[in-house]
């Protein structure tokens, strides 16, 4: 992208002359103005916002983009061009171009292993997969266009579940907890190099602790912050981009292994939503979807004994001033207009993960598809 500056340059002239000449002084009279002491009004200017309008979704339309019955989709980014990227398991990844249609997938080999990815990111110039277990791998766009590697780590309870990044320069990933505490690794040069912290900088895991890599989404930036979800129903916060950290204790279900956050979303500083539930016992519906008002200083439980039950992944209706929610998970496609109090049953195809390109198109992955949804005001 070029930038052009036009710059104006402006020289002005003055010459003054003095013309020497004798002046003969007379009296000078002084009369006191006379002062309209009438208070003025001063001019305000009332800046009206534009009324939001909140979206009663009432249908989903699903037109299938990618179809493989070998692959499990649990992650997917839109990228700053709009287009589709996705990494699964297999080792397999690939872009979506919206222009065309077309699809461009490759598989990523290293050594003997099976590579399975569930979280993703990117910035600007580049895209970012990570695998789960040991050995964590992530990789990164190189400059040959090939994936190259840029972390690796090894070692008994090795887990990682999400990643995503504040902009082109801070990035975060975070996986279940070892040696006493939840692991995160941050990088500061565009996902270059990463750094794991050291457990002295965050506060202590519960024995067990860790979060659940099912769509990506149960972390969550916004601004400087950052926060994040585990299986124990505690949010880790940071206001600073990592550099200290805060936990609170929620009130969402988290009696069983499979039971715990398991995505969470911001729509911004202050309003929050977070949803779980047991993958197992995907009906129940009690204590698994919270909401906050307060940035996450304290959660309350909303739409108890309700649906939708077990949910991977919760996100924001954009532009709808936080009151509009899309929950999915393998059991359908929900929504809410009222910030999660009601709930409403769209459609009961399934889907681990998905991500909004606007305020009525979304992509969704789920098992062997990647799909293109358009939620509508009316049935069809």
């Amino acid at each position: 992208m070029k930038h052009f500056a036009w710059i104006a340059l402006v020289t002005l002239f003055f010459n003054c002359k003095n013309e020497s000449k004798t002046v003969e002084e007379t009296p000078v009279v002084v009369e006191t103005p006379i002062v309209d002491e009438t208070p003025v009004e001063e001019e305000v200017r009332v800046i009206l916002e534009k009324p939001i309008v909140v979206r009663d979704v009432a249908s989903v339309a699903i037109e299938g983009i990618f179809r493989d019955a070998a692959v499990s989709v649990r992650t997917l980014e839109i990228l700053n061009d709009k287009s589709l990227a996705f990494a699964a398991n297999n080792g397999l990844f690939g872009l979506n171009d919206p222009k065309t249609g077309m699809w461009q997938t490759s598989t990523k080999k290293q050594d003997d292993l099976n590579l399975n990815f569930r979280a993703t990111g990117h910035t600007a110039q580049d895209f970012f997969m990570l695998t789960i277990e040991s050995p964590a791998l992530l990789y990164k766009t190189g400059s040959n266009g090939r994936m190259t590697l840029v972390y690796k780590e090894e070692g008994e309870g090795v887990f990682y579940d999400a990643m995503t990044f504040w902009d082109d320069k801070d990035g975060i990933a975070i996986g279940d907890s070892v040696n006493g505490c939840m692991s995160v690794i941050i990088t500061r040069d565009g996902g270059a190099t990463w750094k794991k912290l050291d457990c002295s900088q965050l506060p202590q895991a519960e024995a067990g602790e860790g979060a659940f890599a099912a769509s990506n989404t149960n972390i969550k930036v916004l601004g400087n912050k950052v926060w994040f979800g585990t299986t124990h129903g505690n949010i880790y916060s940071s206001e600073d981009r990592g550099l200290t950290w805060s936990r609170v204790k929620t009130p969402i279900a988290k009696g069983s292994d499979t039971e715990g956050i398991y995505s969470i979303d911001f729509y911004d500083a202050k309003h929050g939503f977070a949803i779980g539930g047991d993958f197992k016992n995907p009906e129940q519906n009690v204590a698994n979807k919270i909401r906050t008002s307060n940035g996450g200083k304290t959660w309350e439980l909303v739409a108890e004994n309700q649906l939708p039950g077990y949910s991977s992944c919760v996100q924001y209706v954009p532009n709808n001033g936080g009151k509009a929610l899309i929950a999915t998970s393998f059991n359908g496609i929900d929504f809410s207009k009222d910030s999660g109090d009601t709930w409403t049953h769209l459609s009961d195809a399934g889907f681990y993960t998905f991500r909004f390109l606007n305020d009525s198109i979304a992509y969704a992955a789920g098992d062997g598809k990647i799909s293109k949804l358009t939620f509508r005001e009316e049935d069809y």
